[in-house]
């Protein structure tokens, strides 16, 4: 939990900050919505917006009914959108954890050689849909900054990112999962998200917990090196103290430092929120 937002938000030091969330992939919640809310976001109510988008329009149905029945005091809504770097029609591939679906096609080649995720991958079927991006949403939606995204979208990540050019510029910290082995076919992998946004002025500070993965072919697993690396959760900021030291352009309003703080703080970076709060 939070242990600075909460005493922010009893001294009145927050009442004007307004913190607006993305959570691409946001079928996931359904199940785990008010353990979401409960991670410490439910802290900055009523000042807080959260865009949920996912592919998925009967998941997306499912929890605007939810939010209305459990009265929410936030703002919340969830999108049935597919996110990409273009607007196009794309081939949305549906496997048999419907979680795991993905607009790249599963790896025969991974779930021949490998366990643990072999079967939630397995293909069902085939959808074509519409794609757009978060830019264009955001545009038409009259929405000017996100300070928070989260991404989950088995292997779509990139693609997202890059049709999210122009709202980036604003995003303060993004939590994005990554892959370090092809579980889809020609998807990107962390090195190449990570070049992205490190170009475009993020900072990785953490991973999540690492989730590794066993060969068929053996059955022998090392304590040591339990499984090849997968995927994991980056966890990326924008350092505007850094920035600001060696006065690299950078939008470090005292506002911009507050939400820094408190979102650092909700994810647990409570060095990063106690150096944020001190700079200002």
């Amino acid at each position: 939990m939070p242990i600075f937002v909460d005493n922010l938000k009893k001294n009145g030091k927050i009442d004007d900050i307004h913190l607006t969330i993305a959570i691409v992939g946001s079928r996931k919640l359904e199940q785990f919505e008010e353990e979401y809310i409960n991670q410490g976001w439910g802290l900055m109510s009523p000042n807080l917006t959260i865009y949920g988008f996912d592919a998925d329009r009967d998941a997306c149905q499912k929890m605007n009914a939810k939010l209305q029945e459990q009265q929410i005091s936030h703002q919340e809504k969830h999108i049935p959108l597919a996110l990409w770097n273009s607007l196009e029609t794309a081939t949305l591939h549906i496997t048999k954890f419907p979680g795991c679906s993905s607009l790249y096609p599963p790896s025969q080649s991974y779930m021949d050689r490998f366990i643990g995720n072999s079967r939630l991958i397995e293909l069902i079927s085939t959808e074509e849909i519409q794609t757009t991006t978060l830019d264009d949403f955001c545009h038409s939606e009259g929405i000017s900054e996100i300070d928070f995204i989260q991404i989950d979208t088995q292997g779509a990540e990139l693609k997202i990112l890059e049709g999210a050019k122009e709202i980036l510029k604003s995003v303060l910290s993004l939590n994005v999962e990554v892959e370090f082995t092809s579980i889809y076919d020609n998807q990107p992998l962390f090195g190449d998200v990570d070049l992205y946004l490190r170009k475009k002025g993020f900072t990785l500070f953490d991973f999540g917990t690492l989730n590794r993965d066993s060969r068929r072919r053996s059955s022998i697993i090392s304590q040591q090196h339990p499984g090849q690396l997968i995927w994991t959760d980056a966890f990326y900021f924008q350092d505007l103290i850094q920035k600001s030291s060696y006065q690299e352009p950078c939008n470090n309003t005292p506002e911009k430092l507050l939400k820094l703080a408190c979102i650092a703080d909700i994810l647990k970076f409570y060095d990063v929120a106690m150096e944020t709060l001190e700079w200002l």
